[in-house]
């Protein structure tokens, strides 16, 4: 009655049920309840209860707050064996216990149900899972149920993929209800909007494709919440939508600053899709009015002196520089790539959209124009690598 959306099991005939949360966000009430409702409903007699290690399973799915002793009526409770690391329900029906950290111990028993919590913390997951899979073999439609906080481990990646699969996902806050306010304070300020915070709150699967050019650790490691810096020289670089309309291509638009150490900070984005080209470039000259009519460098391989002329229309006062790119986007992309690695460039807060397009850019994962992307590599360019002299070039032999 009072269980929240990504908490209800997918009413489909999945065989696999993952539900992937943030900190909170109800996933050991999941599991038990439906651990629960299989047993009590639907008849099931033998159950796996598989955790990262065998005190997991026991202080956090069978005897915490939320586990499988201390929900639902008394008379329906199970009693825990530790010694046989074995539950046993009122009705005759059976749970055993068992570590991720050793899976030879499912070889040979037999399930119609199973429960593996925080799989994403298992130390031989794929090895584990195997092992559980092959045992869950009772039963007209044994089913497993999987909790976890999303991490990209191999295990993870590979269940997403999956055709018999259901997979539901919930937020820290969508439990919040259930949580100390003061907690929720807390991370929210601490982490919103960085990668720990998108997985470990936000209960999103963030990933880095092998190949992408950027890092998200490089990003996180060179994070700054104070971006309130002098800076030498601030610049709002946009690469201009070559469409119009709602289904135009978005138009980038980044402000970053040269600080006094050398090192640039991105800070801010300010980028949209949909806009008139009369209103994007309001939007552009506003950002740049807000750092002192910072100097716009804008992309006009497309439209040439018509960017400046639309700039100037929606009353743009900054001064205006055009800049053509003669090279690929990886090509422009790479230098910058390699100053991020080198820790020069940092983030002044959290740019979710613009991080999420850096980290597939050059991937085989990456779809549509990287429209922010273009704008970063445009202001990072002129604030940092045209000084120095390291823009790449092509030289004849």
């Amino acid at each position: 009655m009072w269980a929240h959306e990504g908490q209800i099991p997918p009413d489909t005939d999945w065989r696999i049920w993952l539900y992937m949360g943030g900190r909170g966000a109800g996933k050991t009430r999941a599991g038990a309840e439906w651990i629960r409702s299989q047993i009590w409903e639907h008849g099931k007699q033998r159950v796996a209860l598989v955790g990262p290690t065998l005190s997991d399973v026991r202080e956090v799915m069978i005897e915490g707050p939320s586990g499988l002793r201390n929900i639902g009526p008394a008379e329906e409770r199970p009693i825990y064996s530790p010694s046989r690391r074995r539950l046993e329900w009122p009705n005759g029906a059976e749970g055993f216990v068992f570590s991720a950290e050793d899976p030879d111990s499912l070889r040979g028993p037999q399930f119609d149900a199973a429960w593996g919590d925080e799989i994403g913390a298992w130390h031989r997951g794929q090895t584990c899972w195997d092992m559980l899979m092959f045992g869950l073999r009772l039963g007209d439609n044994p089913r497993i149920c999987a909790t976890t906080t999303p991490r990209p481990t191999p295990l993870i990646r590979k269940l997403v993929k999956l055709d018999n699969i259901e997979i539901t996902r919930a937020s820290t806050l969508e439990n919040a209800h259930n949580l100390a306010p003061s907690f929720l304070e807390a991370v929210q300020a601490n982490y919103g909007g960085t990668r720990l915070g998108r997985q470990e709150i936000d209960g999103e699967l963030i990933d880095d494709p092998k190949g992408a050019l950027w890092l998200r650790s490089q990003i996180e490691t060179n994070r700054t919440i104070n971006a309130k810096h002098e800076f030498q020289r601030i610049v709002v670089a946009i690469d201009p939508p070559i469409s119009k309309g709602v289904n135009a291509d978005t138009c980038g638009i980044i402000a970053a600053g040269l600080r006094q150490d050398g090192k640039s900070v991105i800070i801010a984005d300010a980028s949209v899709q949909g806009l008139r080209p009369l209103d994007w470039a309001a939007r552009a000259s506003g950002l740049a009015a807000e750092y002192g009519n910072a100097e716009i460098v804008a992309e006009a391989n497309q439209g040439g002196e018509m960017v400046r002329d639309v700039l100037e229309m929606a009353g743009c006062v900054s001064p205006v520089r055009l800049v053509h790119a003669r090279l690929s986007k990886a090509a422009r992309a790479s230098p910058v790539a390699a100053l991020y690695a080198q820790g020069k460039v940092m983030h002044g807060g959290s740019f979710p959209a613009l991080e999420d397009q850096m980290c597939i850019f050059g991937s085989d994962a990456a779809s549509g124009s990287p429209d922010r992307v273009d704008a970063l590599v445009w202001a990072v360019t002129v604030l940092m690598l045209e000084k120095v002299n390291l823009r790449p070039r092509v030289r004849w032999v």
